[in-house]
């Protein structure tokens, strides 16, 4: 199971002279990722290299160093520790010492790694999206019971008769809810899939 991070986290090293400074933080799209980047981003500093991933989407960036030193084994720090939903940069202060290709994939996968592995995490659960038409006499039972099956309520529209309900909830916990809606509705609520 994926996880992705409760908040923003930092971790410095020095490394031969050089100075490195590692930035993660959560962000659920692409657009989060860059913001966060481009935010963090020092423009001081002798090289800004980073790496997201978002599902199936991921990008990362060596900013000028030797390619693949940088940016690929940031991006291999977050995939390492099973996350998702993270942009991590990593800042690179120039000490005057070359470390060569292979020590900089260390040194920058390195401190991404370091970074994430001090960080507070959270596990990524997959949710399922329903709706249900739910009457005011079982609204207020329904929505106290919500927590419970770990159930999210994403949206609630009111009409004549109670509300329309979407919900997000973990695949694991549908029939669950089902049984749930059956029981305080003597089998009048349907729960469908959206």
């Amino acid at each position: 199971m994926p996880f992705s991070l409760l908040g923003p986290c930092t971790y410095r090293e020095e490394i031969r002279k050089s100075r490195f400074l590692a930035l993660a933080a959560p962000v659920t799209s692409a657009a989060e990722a860059q913001a966060f980047i481009a935010r963090a981003s020092e423009s001081g500093a002798s090289h800004n290299c980073w790496a997201w991933k978002v599902g199936q989407h991921y990008r990362f960036s060596d900013d000028g160093e030797p390619g693949g030193s940088a940016g690929r084994p940031i991006l291999a720090a977050i995939e390492g520790q099973d996350c998702d939903q993270v942009a991590v940069l990593v800042i690179r202060w120039y000490g005057g010492i070359q470390l060569g290709t292979g020590g900089l994939a260390r040194a920058y996968g390195g401190s991404a790694n370091k970074c994430l592995q001090a960080a507070e995490r959270v596990e990524l659960v997959a949710r399922s999206r329903c709706v249900c038409h739910c009457g005011f006499a079982e609204l207020a039972l329904l929505k106290a019971r919500l927590g419970e099956l770990e159930a999210l309520l994403e949206q609630e529209t009111f009409d004549a008769e109670g509300a329309e309900l979407q919900l997000a909830l973990p695949e694991a916990r549908f029939a669950d809810l089902q049984q749930l809606l059956a029981g305080i509705s003597r089998g009048r609520i349907m729960l469908r899939r959206l």
